[in-house]
């Protein structure tokens, strides 16, 4: 019986954990804390910083199934994905850890025992590789473990020897390979013909044993510690007797349940496998809160979702198709990992909605692309194609050089590269406005910052600047800014605006109109009112009225970011910020424009907090333990090692620096006033609190109260009385049509009778009044029923357009096409049209020359009667 891949999962974890190590769960695809990585792709990488020691753990042992994801930055394996037997976007990397436990001996037998006792693999089939100088790991191969001398092969390359860094941790590795057969080519690692698939590496063990020093000198580690990983996917094929990762029954799953959405018959197309890849990692990268925009991390996913959507395109997909498969990934890997399933629906919601925004562009985008590749000399599609296809269609550069792959075709690279710089270029010079002031400034004071429990306070002048220099003296009316060694200012930072307020003087004052930061020190920025010298003392005094009111909008930032991940999910992160005493403003990753419902769940929910009156706790935690108790952080904010914790009774808890009420009943009221999209992926919430909001509110019923007096009604009838209103308008929209219709078809009777005769043939030639130009067609239907057989050529001029129409009896059409008499009018008159040959319409700009155009039409019908 064959061994599914969930079973050689569960089989892994249960070993170790049987062997004393801790199971610890797959961390997110979003590297925490590791701004070197653009997505978790290693096992080890959750654990970098036990192994560094700035880390300690309650345990010395552990195990793991670990997501992973190599699609952009350094690895990046998108453009192999379905080319290969064994490129992936996601992997899933199975993996033991020993920190400062066991070492080589321990970790060497534990792996040949699961290989080969729990997995039954033959033993002959397995070959193992140490690092060329390490004979401890060689001896332990040969001497315990029993593998003939000829199976173990020494590797002098840095294949098999690892490194953090170019400083750090490191060491020698040994890796597992297992021989698919004499039948498939390729020859062992470290032989000419290595790159083959003959022999897979199945299992990598890294022995980290020495730090590293800048002058290349390794030092032993005082505890060494055990790296391993092994592919899922890779194990799983060998197990499973097959030779390619997509053959295994999970890939098998996902591949059937895309040709039966898309109509593919042929279950080996390199287009299934792709499609299969991308919907693992598009789901769990939009489960770990990455959503499609145009940078970072969140274009990775939209170019993997784009790449996935043409491949469906290519197969003959006529309909949106990608996010049907979630379901099926569910079923397979839900189990593993739960937060798969609890995330579903967000899941399908978001591929959805980017698919159908691309569907849009694609097919045209693929004209676009298929053209420039048929009348292309070389074999090279120029730079400049490339960035048109990507700046108007939304085509990656990847997906074109995809597409071109397929037929024989390469990208110029470079030149995309070139088109792209040039745009970045026109972007900055368009979005330069000018240095602030403090950009140009250094400090080295620091500033202790009392305003959390203070509005004032006596401090001393330690710092001055008048433009960009340091200065000992500010003069009465000059503008500067002023350091205090103490100050109960609150300098911008967070999204708060900086304080405002008086620094007082013995003879004046200096009047601060805004207060930022200078490295440690907070900067006032205003205007002496007064001389003031480094040294003065002042009472600081901020405006406390301006204070408040930001402190409101700030607070009700954190239960509107709580309240908007409880309605829309958990997907929902902060973008950024504004918070200032009139209003906040709050960005937001969401996929979709929240609706009025949503909008209403979400003001309501604030509202309820309010009332609930939660007293404000603020409290100093360690930066990991205020993660662990569930405080939400902003993706890339450094924090320090201490972190403030805002909490507001169960409902929010947030790391932050801001300044905020004692209650949440302070905060008064809170409504939305505005919600729109301000990027892709990227929604805007404004909103008001407190005084801002009552008179938002009174506001509101000030123009239900007038609009109901409008309509003669008072505000609880309001929405029935304009319904009203409405369907009496449409019924009165109706009846002016019938009436001008009736008019027009009397027009049509009376124009009748000037119709003449040209060779028999009866011809109208007729300027219309009273007639809208959109009846022309209907009144043209109607004349032509009633003179059975004949040419007409009619003409409305509204101001300075002049619409045309020409009608010809399905009987004269092999003498006279209309659109031939509709353009030869339309010329005349600035303009030209066309259509079928019994009726064809077209435009003027030109209306003086009306009168003489439609004279002409006698003269023309002659020639062709």
């Amino acid at each position: 019986m064959t061994i599914s891949t969930a079973d050689i999962r569960r089989a892994f974890l249960d070993y170790f954990a049987k062997h004393g190590h801790q199971v610890v769960a797959s961390s997110s695809l979003v590297p925490a804390d590791d701004p070197t990585l653009l997505f978790t792709n290693a096992g080890m990488n959750q654990f970098k910083d036990v192994f560094l020691g700035a880390e300690k753990r309650a345990y010395t042992r552990a195990v793991s199934s670990q997501r992973c994801v190599r699609a952009g930055g350094k690895h990046n394996d998108l453009e192999n994905v379905g080319y290969t037997a064994r490129h992936h976007t996601f992997f899933e990397m199975l993996g033991n850890f020993s920190f400062g436990d066991y070492f080589k001996q321990e970790a060497i037998r534990l792996a040949w025992n699961f290989l080969t006792e729990e997995l039954k693999l033959p033993k002959e089939k397995l070959l193992v590789t140490v690092y060329a100088e390490d004979d401890e790991a060689f001896d332990i191969w040969e001497k315990e473990i029993g593998v003939p001398a000829e199976k173990i092969i020494r590797i002098g390359t840095s294949d098999n020897f690892w490194s953090m860094g170019d400083t750090g941790p490191c060491g020698p590795c040994s890796e597992i390979f297992y021989d698919h057969g004499e039948h498939i080519w390729g020859g062992p690692p470290g032989s000419p013909e290595e790159d083959g698939d003959r022999f897979i590496e199945i299992w990598n063990l890294v022995f980290m044993q020495f730090n590293r020093q800048a002058d290349g000198s390794m030092q032993p580690l005082p505890k060494p510690s055990i790296d391993t990983g092994m592919g899922l996917e890779r194990i799983s094929a060998i197990l499973q007797h097959v030779h390619s990762n997509y053959e295994i029954d999970l890939f098998q799953a996902l591949i059937r349940s895309a040709a039966d959405i898309t109509g593919a018959k042929d279950l080996a197309d390199k287009s299934l496998r792709v499609i299969a890849d991308h919907i693992r990692s598009c789901s769990f990268l939009i489960a770990d809160g990455v959503l499609p925009s145009n940078e970072g991390r969140g274009y990775v996913l939209r170019r993997i979702i784009r790449r996935a959507v043409r491949h469906g395109y290519k197969l003959g997909a006529n309909d949106i198709f990608f996010f049907r498969l979630v379901a099926e990934l569910v079923k397979q890997m839900g189990e593993a990992y739960p937060e798969l399933k609890a995330q579903q629906a967000t899941i399908e919601r978001v591929l959805k909605a980017e698919e159908e925004q691309f569907s849009r562009t694609l097919e045209r985008g693929m004209q676009i692309l298929g053209d420039a590749l048929e009348s292309l000399e070389g074999d090279t599609v120029p730079g400049e194609v490339v960035f048109k296809l990507y700046d108007t269609y939304g085509f990656p550069a990847d997906l074109t050089n995809d597409v071109a792959r397929e037929r024989g075709f390469k990208i110029d690279q470079a030149g995309f590269e070139a088109a792209m710089a040039e745009q970045r270029k026109r972007a900055q010079q368009a979005s330069q406005f000018g240095t602030d002031y403090n950009d140009m400034l250094t400090s080295e004071q620091r500033s202790d910052f009392t305003g959390y429990e203070h509005e004032q306070g006596k401090a001393k002048v330690v710092e001055l600047f008048s433009q960009s220099a340091a200065v000992n003296e500010l003069k009465a009316g000059e503008q500067g800014i002023v350091v205090l060694d103490s100050t109960p200012f609150y300098a911008e930072s967070g999204g708060q605006v900086g304080d405002t307020g008086l620094l007082r003087v013995a003879n004046g004052g200096f009047l601060v109109q805004d207060t930022v930061k200078l490295g440690s020190a907070i900067a006032h920025k205003g205007i002496a009112q007064a001389d003031i010298k480094v040294g003065d003392l002042v009472d600081a005094e901020i405006d406390a009225k301006r204070r408040q009111a930001i402190k409101l909008n700030h607070s009700a930032t954190h239960l509107l970011h709580a309240a908007l991940k409880q309605v829309l999910g958990e997907h929902v992160n902060q973008k950024g910020s504004l918070v200032d005493p009139e209003r906040l403003r709050f960005d937001f990753a969401h996929f979709e424009a929240v609706s009025k419902d949503q909008l209403l769940q979400i003001e309501n929910l604030v509202n309820e907090q309010v009332r609930a009156n939660h007293d404000l706790a603020t409290r100093l935690m360690g930066l990991e333990a205020a993660k662990a108790a569930g405080a939400q952080a902003l993706f890339g904010e450094k924090y320090d090692d201490e972190v403030r914790v805002v909490s507001m009774g169960r409902f929010s808890m947030e790391l932050c620096g801001g300044t905020h009420v004692k209650r949440t009943g302070d905060i008064g009221l809170f409504r939305i006033t505005s919600e729109g999209g301000i990027a892709s992926g990227v929604r805007r919430i404004e909103a008001v609190t407190g005084e801002a909001a009552l008179a938002f509110s009174q506001q509101q019923a000030l123009q239900l109260s007038s609009l109901a007096a409008l309509v003669k009604s008072d505000t609880n009838s309001l929405p029935d009385r304009i319904a009203q209103l409405l369907e009496q308008s449409k019924g009165l929209e109706k009846e002016l049509q019938q009436l001008k219709q009736k008019m027009a078809s009397q027009a049509g009777s009376d124009l009748l009778s000037q119709a003449s005769e040209i060779n028999g043939v009866k011809c109208l030639s007729a300027k219309l009044e009273g007639v809208e130009s959109k009846s022309l067609r209907d009144l043209m239907d109607t004349l032509k029923n009633k003179l059975g057989s004949g040419i007409l050529m009619l003409a409305v001029a509204e101001g300075e357009k002049v619409s045309l129409i020409a009608g010809v009896t399905k009987d004269l059409t092999d003498k006279v096409k209309a659109g031939e008499l509709v353009n030869f009018v339309a010329q005349q008159v600035g303009g030209k049209g066309g259509g079928r040959p019994d009726m064809a319409q077209a435009g003027g700009t030109q209306p003086e020359n009306l009168d003489k155009a439609l004279a002409s039409v006698s003269t023309w019908l002659q020639d062709k009667l």
